[in-house]
């Protein structure tokens, strides 16, 4: 038996001021032929262990094109289009082909594509025919469309906010796969819209029992898989929004009934399934009031990994003028800065006009007197643990002091992961009292470790959580909290 391996992805906020081309891929994750090493993407990880159980089953592996770009705005055409003719080829040298597994995103949107996996999927479909099963594992903060749906034959998302289950969810896809390639399953997927949009964090209740619910849910005979869908919100698509897929065996009205069920049941925890942010007034207020740390500060709406520029400075602001000392932030994205500092050196003083450079949503710049107290070509972050760790580049990155705050500064683009975006700049970030991370939610799996608390800061920034001030043209309107 001969698998075919690919993966193509990116979270597009379509209201992004950054466009997406091909040096964001290559920066972010670039591989072809399968030649990961050690410390794979996130979505690369998928791939390697598909590798392994096919290996395990003595099948036949040809892997194609692998990348991924830090979400930003719309990816060009030309970009994706290569992609996809790339991908394309590769199939067609490949045949025949027993099946096909992608790992995809699920929100990647392109000028011309709104749709781009569903658009993908078509076309690898068009070539291999209605045969060859496709499977397909998905981000959670997907727009799951009818056009994927109509084009794949198992679709799977993760379960987990932030994204800890990547592998566990591969595994989940490739054992329903190889059961229908060997005629033990007929794979049927039911999908109910839940005509509403939010941010879900399966770490907080009642989140996270309703997907403990779906775990006990698939263990139920003919339920292969539940995923719930929650959707990118900062994606204007006719298609965006939360949802409930089922993939059954065979009883496609079991799994029709289920996921109304499901989709009833999670729309009545709409509001209480909604993060509970905080203004900066009111974070700097929780400050004062615990006096031990580590303290972590989520700036959400300056978070890279939704396709923010990650050089806001409300909050750095707010600390200094608040003369918050015993602090450190990570991480704010000014590659001008980083070239100054890794000019002058370590031990160097220097007066830097740090972040605001994107826009309105990036506030202004901070001008500070600083020394250098770290530099480091090529950093990185990790993010998960053991076979499911993934490593994220953060770039020639430094880190500063002023005004008793460390600052890591990093020239390329990404959200902060873990604790090592810190550590690896020679920051502790366990000794500090107050720490800002720009992230929404991944961030939580480690830092939730060794925080004594956790907020989750509104302010100002390109990923607004107003979803009724976001100038939606294409969204349906009627969707909850829309709808007036």
């Amino acid at each position: 038996m001969k698998l075919f391996l690919a993966s193509l992805g990116t979270e597009t906020n379509t209201f992004s001021p950054l466009p997406t081309g091909y040096d964001n891929f290559k920066e972010t994750y670039l591989v072809r032929a399968g030649n990961h090493g050690h410390t794979p993407f996130l979505f690369a990880v998928p791939l390697v262990l598909w590798r392994r159980q096919a290996s395990k089953h003595g099948w036949s592996v040809v892997e194609s094109l692998c990348t991924f770009a830090q979400p930003a705005g719309l990816t060009t055409r030309s970009v994706y289009e290569s992609f996809r003719a790339e991908i394309l080829r590769d199939l067609k040298k490949a045949f025949p082909v027993d099946m096909v597994l992608l790992s995809l995103h699920g929100a990647m949107v392109a000028d011309g594509y709104d749709d781009c996996e569903g658009d993908l999927l078509a076309h690898i479909k068009s070539l291999v025919g209605p045969k060859v099963p496709i499977g397909v594992e998905l981000d959670l903060h997907c727009h799951l469309t009818q056009q994927m749906i109509n084009n794949s034959t198992v679709i799977v998302t993760f379960k987990e906010y932030p994204h800890t289950d990547s592998a566990e969810r591969a595994t989940e896809l490739f054992q329903i796969m190889a059961a229908t390639c060997h005629g033990n399953c007929k794979p049927q997927m039911s999908f109910y819209d839940c005509n509403m949009i939010g941010i879900y964090h399966t770490t907080s209740e009642p989140m996270k029992s309703f997907v403990d619910e779906v775990r006990q849910l698939e263990q139920k005979k003919g339920i292969l898989s539940i995923s719930i869908v929650h959707g990118f919100p900062w994606g204007d698509v006719s298609e965006m929004g939360t949802g409930i897929l089922i993939v059954t065996d065979n009883e496609p009205k079991k799994g029709e009934n289920l996921s109304k069920i499901l989709g009833k049941k999670l729309f009545q925890l709409r509001n209480q399934i909604s993060p509970d942010y905080k203004t900066i007034d009111q974070a700097i207020k929780n400050i004062s009031i615990h006096e031990d740390g580590p303290i972590t500060l989520a700036d959400v709406a300056d978070n890279p990994g939704g396709g923010a520029p990650g050089d806001s400075t409300f909050i750095l602001k707010a600390l200094i003028d608040h003369q918050i000392k015993n602090a450190a932030v990570a991480c704010i994205w000014d590659p001008i800065v980083v070239a100054i500092a890794f000019e002058a050196g370590e031990g160097s003083k220097l007066t830097l006009r740090l972040g605001g450079k994107m826009g309105i949503s990036s506030g202004f710049p901070i001008d500070l007197e600083v020394k250098v107290t770290k530099v480091i070509p090529d950093a990185f972050q990790t993010f998960g643990s053991g076979k499911e760790q993934s490593v994220s580049r953060l770039g020639d990155s430094v880190a500063l002091h002023s005004n008793g705050i460390d600052i890591v500064v990093n020239s390329i683009r990404t959200q902060t992961l873990g604790p090592d975006a810190f550590s690896n700049l020679g920051i502790d970030p366990k000794t500090k009292q107050v720490l800002v991370v720009k992230s929404m939610q991944h961030f939580f799996a480690d830092f939730s470790q060794f925080s004594k608390s956790i907020f989750y800061v509104d302010s100002p920034g390109a990923l607004v959580s107003n979803f009724g001030k976001i100038p939606y043209k294409k969204v349906n309107q009627t969707k909850w909290p829309l709808k007036k």
